[in-house]
């Protein structure tokens, strides 16, 4: 179920705000759960195992790593956490990566693998990296380890987020999550934020994405430079007025609900410099990147070499998450 749907406007979205909002408080928590269930079991419901299995696997890791937290058993509290890690990866490799891994293989071997062709589930890339850092923060004793698995499976497949981003940390939001209090300011902003990020989604990105495919679903003799200039533009709008559309749409329903997710653009098409661009464009990406991949490689705390080969294995890393296939990587 897209958030831009008939069907999620007019019919899911007006169902869950009617009972969530005459609820009681302690109930609230069980109903967004329930509702991000059957949200994503909307569209592909036999991938709703896989994101229970990854919602037990961080449940018991965390905990077993905030049960070794000793002096005599920090060796195994990070084997634990690696073992953790793996596991997440290991499923984001099998679906997202896994059909792109046998198609280079016999590119390469001349060979002929004839696997089953894997499906991807949706969201995946980003409830892996939530689940990922919920783990990391516990064993970094930034947050204390949630003992309640249904508090833990709200924040890993809350529904405004869920498909599309932003990546919400679990530091940035487990008070939230424990208490949080609803207003008729937090609601009106959050149906204006979404009603801006549906406008940005319909009315522009799916605009620009119309002229940029008829430009460039023609062949590369069938326009000149100023054409192709056009579809590259169009194409950047679509990018940026799709992506960030989502996020406004997902910013503005965690307001209706109580909750405050962080911005994920700050208009990077004004930025003047690479640099820039980078902190502007998908933030919620590059900060979780910063936080839990460039930092503990040894970020610019080391020599220059060293510091090139973290940046080298972070964009390399950005790439791969975006997609399988070689033009990300490159």
């Amino acid at each position: 179920m897209l958030f831009s749907s008939m069907t999620f406007v007019f019919l899911f979205l007006p169902l869950v705000c009617a009972i969530y909002f005459l609820a009681r408080k302690d109930l609230r928590n069980y109903i967004l759960l329930l509702s991000s269930i059957l949200f994503y079991a909307w569209g592909e419901p036999r991938y709703l195992a896989i994101m229970i299995v990854t919602i037990l696997i961080n449940y018991l890791g965390a905990l077993g790593v905030a049960r070794l937290d000793t002096q005599n058993t920090q060796k195994y509290r990070k084997v634990l956490l690696g073992g953790v890690i793996i596991l997440n990866l290991g499923f984001l490799f099998y679906f997202k990566y896994f059909n792109f891994f046998i198609d280079n293989l016999n590119a390469a071997f001349a060979s002929n693998f004839d696997v089953i062709d894997v499906v991807m589930p949706i969201g995946i890339s980003f409830y892996t990296f939530q689940a990922i850092s919920y783990v990391i923060d516990v064993y970094r004793r930034e947050v204390p380890v949630q003992k309640d698995v249904y508090k833990l499976a709200l924040y890993i497949c809350l529904f405004p987020q869920l498909i599309a981003g932003p990546i919400v940390k679990y530091y940035t939001v487990a008070d939230q999550i424990e208490q949080r209090t609803i207003t008729f300011n937090k609601v009106a902003y959050g149906v204006k934020r979404f009603i801006i990020g549906l406008a940005k989604k319909m009315l522009i990105a799916n605009t620009m994405g119309s002229v940029a495919d008829s430009i460039f679903n023609q062949p590369v003799t069938a326009f000149g430079t100023s054409t192709a200039w056009l579809g590259a533009v169009a194409y950047a709008f679509q990018l940026f007025y799709d992506f960030s559309g989502y996020s406004d749409m997902a910013i503005g329903l965690g307001s209706m609900f109580g909750f405050k997710f962080l911005e994920n653009f700050n208009y990077p098409y004004i930025s003047k410099s690479i640099t820039e661009f980078w902190r502007r464009w998908h933030i919620s990406l590059s900060t979780w990147f910063k936080e839990y991949l460039y930092i503990p490689l040894g970020g610019n705390r080391v020599a220059a070499w060293r510091m090139y080969v973290n940046l080298f294995i972070v964009f390399l890393a950005t790439g791969v998450w975006h997609g399988a296939s070689w033009t990300f990587i490159i």
